[in-house]
């Protein structure tokens, strides 16, 4: 088995919210792909330490502040590297390859079109994701108050939200989520549907969202590239699944105690933790989260929080 080689990785963004990218050597490994900069962790550094130095010495940038945003595990066939993912929040100087390598600030939601390293995806992911995840509540008999409350909460600013209602049919679900749809794309909003990939497919929905016994149920990956797929975790063996199957992020827990759910006993952040450090793509807690909880789930390793309360207008 070979080493783990950790290396601090940066997401360094402009004012305008562009992301900055470099191009690697042609004599190094994976050379000529592009990359987020960052460099190995050297012995008795910490990961921070060695981004601020790694930042410095590639770039020409003093970093003042930087918060965990998802770490990687990825084994090439030759070699492993662990992945320790910093979101830079504030720095001085000017972004530029100090070592005559091509760079680029590139729209967060063009660096799919740039070929990164295999490893590189979910960081692609993670920048691409919010930190706050919408999840609907049950419609109830009064579909009309329904969509007004959802217009209310992307208006507000919620730009994610997965539409899970389990107690509609298939025809209601669908003709609902039709509506929904509808008033995601007017508010710049994505969604995620509990339909059949066909459904997401012709609603022009953003990607599909598995429960975890479907999750357990498949062998490959049921949508293509161009859509993002999620799923609902509860342990190790359903995180190592979404791993396997190619899910794009994963939601969680219940973490906290819930109101709907008073008989299951909450993992904790604790058990959360661990179980962001099985996944290889960004993971969201949920299960009586607040907006407070949103830089606890990123201290522990996890994207954000995923609620209905917390974000339903």
């Amino acid at each position: 088995m070979n080493s783990i080689v950790r290396v601090a990785v940066a997401v360094i963004r402009n004012k305008n919210g562009q992301v900055f990218v470099a191009q690697r050597p042609d004599n190094v490994h994976q050379g000529g792909l592009w990359e987020f900069p960052g460099g190995k962790v050297e012995s008795g550094e910490t990961v921070l330490e060695a981004l601020k130095r790694e930042i410095k010495e590639e770039i020409g940038i003093s970093v003042k502040d930087a918060q965990p945003l998802i770490k990687i595990s990825y084994q090439y066939p030759d070699k492993h590297v662990l992945l320790d993912v910093w979101e830079v929040l504030r720095y001085s100087g000017n972004a530029h390859g100090k070592e005559g390598q091509p760079c680029n600030w590139v729209e967060s939601g063009d660096l799919g079109q740039l070929s990164f390293p295999a490893a590189n995806r979910p960081i692609i992911s993670a920048v691409q994701l919010p930190a706050a995840f919408l999840v609907t509540p049950e419609p109830g008999a009064d579909r009309d108050v329904f969509l007004e409350n959802l217009e209310r909460s992307v208006s507000s600013g919620i730009r994610w939200l997965l539409f899970r209602a389990r107690t509609l049919s298939s025809k209601d679900y669908i003709t609902l989520a039709q509506k929904v749809c509808q008033i995601c794309e007017a508010n710049a909003a994505s969604v995620m549907l509990t339909a059949d990939p066909q459904t997401v497919k012709d609603l022009g929905a953003k990607g599909l969202h598995l429960s975890a016994k479907q999750l357990m149920e498949i062998s490959e990956r049921p949508v293509g590239e161009g859509f993002w797929l999620s799923a609902s975790c509860h342990n190790a063996e359903e995180v190592e699944q979404a791993n396997i199957v190619g899910a794009d992020f994963i939601f969680t827990g219940s973490v906290k105690q819930t109101a709907s759910h008073e008989n299951i006993k909450p993992i904790g952040w604790g058990k959360f933790s661990r179980l962001t450090e099985i996944a290889n793509m960004p993971v969201y807690a949920i299960g009586g989260m607040t907006k407070a909880d949103q830089q606890q789930s990123r201290a522990v390793g996890g994207q954000g929080i995923a609620a209905i309360r917390a974000f339903w207008s």
